[in-house]
């Protein structure tokens, strides 16, 4: 794909007016979802300069981050992508190729989404935390931040879901003496050199924590609410991301397909290939509770843990939304059919890149593109209907 010529910024939002700064669509969330929704603000921008489109609505990215490059900042230092990098792009613009083994690196994401950030001069504000969004008597939205407040008249949310970590509850947690981790605390190996170790989660990060402690810890339990599910060791993201797409369309209509939970849980990279292979993750079943020095089965079997790592997952960061009483489905709330990041209740109001129920592969950088461009073509649509 020909990159964007990178000369024309998205419209950034115009000066204070009144109490709020006002704004016509407004991004909240600058990580990979928020650029890949920026980059499609941006093409109307381009297309405005250029003659095309008639004029482009006013953009603004809050960034609660200090820097770019979202939730891969924090990830672990082992952390590798599960595709190459020419299939784990944002639209417009191709990765660059990695130049070590395997696949590439959390670091080297980072500086993909900054300079990708940098190369359409998107207009991110940073750091700026959103705290809620709140219908305006205009219609619009009145959007408080702890950097002063905003005035929109679409909202795209997509702050995704690392600042929202899961952990279960399992009896005798409050008694451990030892250290209570999860994935977002976890960080590298080394810091359990020597240690007794329980990892909890028979998904992806469960399996890659779990494989790169076996190089350190004194001992290490795995401990899954079911056995394994492996993915044939030839899977990769693009892969998954066909799956995904693949099931959605069938869902639709189309014609019938497996989707990604049909391949398995657990994608087999090198390291994780090891450490199965060598016989270092035998997956147990989860503990009946925990003690002050370790866990107990149910048949009985105590284990000394001087840390368990909660490898359980994550919940959509949407707590910025409460105000607006939106209707919810479970723990996310009711999206149209088409888009699907369309909220229900509210117009104008959009969810993009928390998983599968706002876009096929939607929270990976491969798949967050499509429900980007139609994000940004229904807003766009809502202004024009709304003006």
């Amino acid at each position: 794909m020909t990159p964007l010529a990178p000369d024309v910024p998205a419209r950034a939002s115009p000066a204070s007016a009144g109490d709020a700064r006002r704004v016509d669509v407004l991004v909240v969330g600058g990580g990979q979802a928020g650029l890949a929704a920026g980059y499609h603000l941006h093409r109307l921008a381009r297309d405005a300069a250029r003659g095309r489109g008639g004029t482009a609505p006013s953009v603004a990215i809050l960034d609660a981050a200090e820097a770019p490059g979202g939730s891969w900042r924090h990830y672990w230092d082992s952390l590798a992508l599960f595709s190459p990098a020419e299939t784990s792009s944002l639209p417009g613009w191709r990765m660059p190729a990695w130049p070590g083994p395997g696949t590439p690196s959390a670091d080297h994401v980072v500086a993909y989404l900054t300079e990708y950030e940098r190369r359409y001069e998107l207009p991110v504000h940073r750091p700026v935390t959103v705290l809620e969004v709140a219908d305006a008597p205009d219609g619009g939205f009145a959007v408080r931040t702890d950097r002063g407040d905003w005035h929109a008249r679409a909202v795209i949310s997509a702050t995704g879901t690392w600042s929202r970590p899961f952990r279960p509850h399992l009896p005798g947690v409050g008694e451990f003496a030892g250290r209570l981790l999860h994935t977002v605390d976890y960080r590298r190996a080394e810091d359990f050199t020597g240690q007794r170790v329980l990892v909890v989660g028979g998904g992806n990060s469960g399996a890659q924590i779990a494989a790169d402690l076996t190089r350190t810890a004194r001992s290490l339990v795995w401990a899954t609410r079911r056995p394994p599910r492996w993915m044939p060791d030839d899977v990769d993201g693009a892969a998954l991301f066909r799956a995904a797409t693949a099931r959605v369309r069938s869902l639709a209509g189309g014609p019938e397909a497996e989707g990604v939970g049909a391949l398995g849980d657990i994608v087999v990279l090198p390291p994780v290939r090891r450490a199965r292979d060598a016989g270092l993750l035998e997956a147990r079943p989860m503990p009946e509770r925990l003690t002050a020095d370790g866990a107990v089965w149910a048949d009985g079997t105590h284990e000394p843990l001087d840390a368990v790592v909660w490898c359980t997952g994550f919940r959509p960061a949407l707590g910025h939304l409460r105000p607006l009483g939106l209707t919810r489905h479970g723990d996310v709330p009711a999206t149209a059919d088409a888009p699907p990041t369309a909220s229900a209740d509210r117009p104008g109001l959009f969810l993009l890149g928390y998983g599968d129920w706002c876009g096929p592969a939607s929270a990976t950088l491969v798949g967050v593109g499509g429900p980007a461009r139609a994000t940004v073509a229904a807003a766009t649509e809502h202004l024009r209907a709304a003006t």
